[in-house]
């Protein structure tokens, strides 16, 4: 089996930050698991590993707690959406529920409208203690079922605490309802309007607060939801339409306009404009024509046309793409991983907190003693659930990591996209990165009774045993021109310098200039317009036959036409920008001052690029290089952060942190922004849970007693404790409404 599977777990139970813990190293204990992670916001379990689900889910469920399979599929996630919406209803229904019995309870007593203990009024009490019984249950009992559960595996949270609070506040009220005498008069004061309130207002800040949370995921959904269910194949010269899952790999297809692309594939026939902005983030249409590639999910705006089935299932894009956004949500940043500690352990701090509020109002309290011991002692409980804490880093990553695949922006983990945020300089690549990686030949230089034609036909034959990225400019012109090659022998290349070969008899040499002073050929006739061309950003090749140069060839990789804008907003951030090239000095300067960028490094060779940037991060600086993922790939892989220029179909590039889906360097600033707003979010977050915890807990247990007189009630501590999540949840969907700085290309 193969051990680096990812398998994924829909979790059932879990009810605050502190159960994530437990989860996580149930799962970590199974045979064969590398890794877990567990998404409290999502209810999700992300696990690395050999492990089969079944052993997993045995697991989880001996931990008390339920899990599933999560496929991922659309009819997955429409099946969750609809339960999600019936859990919704069933909160509201317990909430109401609650609301009229305890609401009515409360005003009444509020006015003095409500019996004594003791004589006829205790008939009514009991009554009352039947009722509040049963709305407890009803309205409450997952509570109390998550509490036993959780007790009979050995661990604590957010139910525990609960049930703790409101359930002693029924045995208390029950109690005295039935034995007022055994406290004196002043502490005959029952409780269970506070249990029942207590328990609406809960159910009904965790209803609001699932529908708020659904909609951090939305990310996932609409990508799901641009998956086409059936696509158009061409079967014995019939088009039949089938269902996505029968198309095969090889199969050709028909797409007609209007209509999404059903899978990867190539053009093989018509042409058409296609919108790929659910893939790149660029609005504009791309022009697809014979041999082109196209991306399954992608709108085909008005052409027709039959393309072949090269990636389906799990192998398209979007399906990668789906799934690294769901890893990189599900992933943890080393800021979520110190909460996650924290909440292990903060629902057993809080019951030992509880008991010594309980021990310093018993001993220490005013009369009537046992009903101040009662009141703070619950009220300690019932505010200081973590779910705030839980909810605060988890819930701002989906958002972010949503809101950056929606720019084409594909964050691998969480440790990416807060690292993002921390960036002091960029390293840029120049060809692919900054140019377009598209050498063209610009200018011919022929000398002695030598002509452009000739020049070419020269060239190009030479180069024609070549792979390198400016012999494929020159070869492309000939095929372009109509040239036939001539038939070359003897080719070799000199590594660094260029190639030579024999053609029609006749010795030659192309290359740099290095190349013709090794072999003593004077470049005397063109050095004048080769040093022009060369300080303006031109590669010039030099021809010579039989040690007589007949003439130069200049190609040129200009900038993207977004290069230079792009670059101005990473300057405008305070970004420090490097050029790292093994281009000469001269073509990278001059490319360098088209750009916009002041400091060069030229001449590195692919391996040493690496030393390049551990230089930069001795000297103090967090480095993010960005590069095409292929020869950059060791620099990407030692820099702090690597962003890799996708090409639009092929996302897995495991050397880079972040993969652009289109190749514009402003994608990396929007990158950068996107993880500063999400961590800036994530520090809201935590510091509004930690302020509400620091302040709730002592004034629940009564720190400002001695000196206002003020105890909170534990109405209003499960009102606060509700309000503390919404309020998480909320201010992390700020950041679906974020939108990167504007430069030109917006």
């Amino acid at each position: 089996m193969d051990s680096s599977k990812t398998s994924n777990l829909a979790i059932g139970g879990m009810s605050c930050a502190g159960c994530v813990s437990v989860v996580e190293q149930a799962l970590q204990k199974v045979s064969g698991v590398e890794s877990a992670t567990v998404n409290f916001a999502e209810s999700t379990a992300q696990v690395q590993g050999s492990a089969g689900f079944r052993e997993l889910i045995e697991a989880v469920v001996a931990a008390g707690f339920d899990a599933q399979e999560l496929l991922g599929t659309e009819d997955e996630a429409a099946e969750r959406e609809v339960a999600e919406q019936a859990h919704y209803n069933k909160l509201l229904k317990q909430a109401k529920v609650a609301g009229v019995v305890g609401a009515p309870l409360m005003l009444f007593g509020m006015m003095g409208w409500l019996p004594e203990l003791v004589g006829t009024g205790g008939v009514f009490w009991l009554i009352v203690s039947l009722v509040s019984l049963f709305v407890l249950w009803y309205s409450g009992g997952h509570f109390y079922s998550g509490a036993w559960a959780s007790f009979k595996n050995h661990h604590a949270n957010m139910d525990t605490l609960i049930a703790l609070g409101t359930g002693s506040a029924w045995c208390y009220s029950t109690l005295i309802s039935v034995f007022p005498h055994w406290v004196p008069p002043q502490s005959q004061h029952v409780y269970f309007e506070a249990a029942i309130i207590i328990v609406a207002l809960i159910n009904f800040g965790a209803a609001i607060e699932m529908k708020a949370r659904s909609k951090t995921s939305e990310a996932v959904k609409r990508l799901i939801g641009l998956q086409p269910k059936t696509a158009r194949v061409v079967r014995s010269g019939q088009e039949l339409d089938v269902p996505l899952a029968q198309v095969r790999l090889g199969e050709t297809l028909r797409v007609r306009p209007g209509e999404k692309i059903a899978v990867d594939g190539v053009v093989l026939d018509g042409h058409s404009n296609v919108d790929e902005s659910m893939l790149t983030g660029e609005p504009v249409p791309v022009t697809k024509v014979k041999g082109d590639e196209v991306v399954g999910g992608t709108l085909n705006k008005n052409g027709s046309f039959l393309y072949k089935a090269t990636r389906i299932g799990s192998r398209t894009a979007l399906a990668q793409i789906v799934e690294m956004v769901r890893q990189a949500q599900n992933s943890k940043p080393e800021i979520g991983r110190l909460v996650d500690k924290i909440a292990s352990v903060f629902v057993p701090a809080v019951l030992i907190m509880a008991v010594l509020t309980f021990l310093v109002w018993y001993n220490f309290g005013p009369e009537p003693v046992s009903a101040y011991v009662f009141a703070a002692t619950m009220t300690v409980l019932i505010i200081a659930c973590p779910c705030a804490l839980g909810l605060a880093t988890p819930i701002s990553i989906m958002v972010g990591v949503g809101k950056a695949a929606e720019f084409g922006v594909l964050i691998r983990n969480g440790e990416a996209l807060q690292r993002a945020g921390q960036i002091t300089t960029v390293v840029l690549d120049k060809t692919g990165t900054i140019t377009e990686g598209q050498p063209r030949v610009t200018h011919f230089m022929p000398v002695d009774g030598w002509d452009e034609q000739r020049l070419l036909h020269y060239a190009a034959s030479i180069e024609s045993g070549s792979e390198h990225p400016l012999a494929e400019a020159i070869i492309g012109l000939a095929q372009e021109r109509g040239v036939a090659l001539l038939v070359s022998t003897g080719f070799q290349a000199i590594t660094g310098r260029g190639v030579q070969a024999q053609i029609e008899g006749q010795q030659c040499l192309f290359g740099n200039e290095a190349l013709m002073l090794e072999q003593a050929v004077s470049i005397e006739g063109v050095s004048r317009e080769v040093s022009r061309l060369a300080s303006s950003g031109h590669t010039c090749m030099f021809l010579a036959v039989d040690g007589l140069l007949v003439g130069a060839i200049a190609v040129a990789d200009p900038l993207k036409h977004d290069s230079v804008d792009a670059i101005s907003r990473l300057l405008t951030i305070g970004m420090r920008v490097v050029m790292l090239t093994g281009d000469n000095a001269d073509t990278a300067q001059a490319v360098a001052q088209q750009a916009g960028v002041s400091e060069v490094v030229a001449g590195v060779l692919p391996g040493e690029k690496a030393d390049k940037i551990a230089a930069l991060q001795l000297a103090g600086e967090i480095v993010a290089m960005v590069g095409d993922g292929i020869n950059d790939a060791p620099a990407l892989a030692r820099a702090d952060l690597g962003f890799a220029i996708g090409t639009g179909t092929d996302v897995a590039i495991e050397s880079a942190d972040i993969t652009l889906m289109r190749g514009s360097l402003h994608s990396v600033v929007d990158a950068i922004e996107i993880s500063q707003a999400t961590v800036r979010n994530i520090k809201q977050n935590l510091f509004g849970a930690f302020i509400y915890n620091g302040i709730g807990i002592p004034v629940a247990a009564g720190v400002l007693y001695p000196v206002l007189g003020l105890l909170l009630n534990p109405m209003v501590a499960g009102a606060a404790m509700a309000m503390s999540s919404l309020t998480v949840v909320t201010n992390a969907n700020r950041l679906r409404l974020f939108r990167p700085s504007k430069g030109e290309h917006l």
